[in-house]
């Protein structure tokens, strides 16, 4: 028996890369049973992605999963939506290394950051007249004016969503030997929200003695983050911060189609890619397997199999310097490319 593992076939290109991981995973000897889930359009319409997948999860515990459309129905985001919060999976894990190719040669990195189900506030359309009481309480209880125009969105930071974001947090930095954990705020513009989740991230940290702590302004960061990105290693922040520093760091890091991502939970863990589903290049062969791929080394890593995750780390990088295997936005003028299963195979091999 393997580890069971949930395989979220995806739209788009979502079915090719997909398949391309479960090569690569398969290659480096460590057991999975794949229980391989098809929620993306080719599915009827009378299934529910969102039951197909709980169902399927609640089994298996861990899932990788292709990219989803934004489809004209929407029935996409809100299903992945209600996977993540049905599952309680609040923190978003993305690393950032660079590889060859990359505009960074220095980074290493791991981003931690608030999963947007439960980091969300609500918010009030100017024209209505809920905005319009709330405008009218918020007013008398701060005595200060607000325009009667105004619309508004409260943002809400909690104590055990701070608490539990660190921990993870910390957690990956000692279980995957790394040794600074920087916390990511706005305490100076949002003293109470901020305030409360800086409050929380120095609690933490005199609980993990033997990793170094700093915060740090997330304005800040963006500029130290493009001049010196070797000073850090772990960066932990609200949704807010990480949705927009994280897309810095795909930048950095050589764009989406290197760049993996999990989001975890006490009990569940989803991995995928940054990208979307790339319809224009769907059942070509044609686009890049390397951030699901790297989606797989998370994955072994969460499972405990850090050999089998190295090996796999290592084979991606070799594939990648050696510019032979690879697929059309990573080969160099001259050379001719590669296919998605080529690549996925190329891999394999390098492992």
């Amino acid at each position: 028996m393997g580890y069971p593992v949930t395989l979220i076939r995806g739209d788009g290109i979502g079915p090719e890369v997909t398949e391309a991981v479960r090569i690569a995973i398969d290659a480096t000897g460590v057991a999975v049973d794949w229980n391989i889930v098809d929620t993306g359009r080719e599915a009827t319409e009378a299934d529910s992605i969102a039951s197909q997948v709980l169902g399927a999860m609640r089994e298996t515990k861990v899932a990788i999963a292709g990219p989803f459309a934004a489809a004209a129905n929407q029935r996409s985001q809100p299903a992945m939506a209600k996977i993540r919060k049905q599952l309680q999976l609040y923190a978003h894990l993305q690393p950032a290394k660079s590889m060859v190719g990359s505009n960074f040669s220095d980074i290493n990195l791991l981003l931690v950051y608030e999963s947007a189900n439960v980091s969300a506030g609500f918010g009030f359309d100017r024209t209505t007249n809920e905005a319009a009481d709330v405008r009218d309480y918020l007013a008398r209880m701060s005595g200060i004016p607000i325009y009667e125009d105004a619309a508004l969105d409260i943002r809400l930071v909690s104590v055990l969503g701070c608490r539990r974001l660190m921990e993870c947090a910390f957690e990956q930095a000692r279980t995957h030997d790394r040794h600074k954990v920087t916390a990511v705020h706005r305490s100076d513009t949002q003293p109470f929200t901020d305030g409360l989740f800086l409050e929380i991230a120095r609690e933490i940290a005199k609980d993990y003695l033997k990793i170094e702590f700093e915060d740090c302004l997330a304005d800040t960061l963006c500029t130290q983050l493009i001049q010196t990105p070797q000073n850090y290693d772990v960066l932990v922040m609200p949704h807010l911060y990480g949705q927009m520093i994280s897309d810095l760091c795909t930048g950095m890091n050589g764009g989406a189609s290197v760049t993996p991502r999990a989001t975890l939970g006490d009990e569940y863990a989803i991995f995928d890619a940054v990208h979307g589903p790339v319809p224009q290049l769907a059942g070509q062969n044609k686009v890049n397997p390397t951030a699901l791929i790297l989606s797989g080394v998370m994955l072994l890593r969460h499972l405990g199999e850090y050999a089998a995750a190295q090996q796999l780390q290592a084979a991606v990088e070799t594939v990648i310097a050696q510019q032979k295997a690879v697929t059309d936005d990573l080969v160099p003028e001259g050379t001719q490319p590669v296919g998605t299963r080529e690549m996925a195979d190329a891999i394999a091999s390098a492992i």
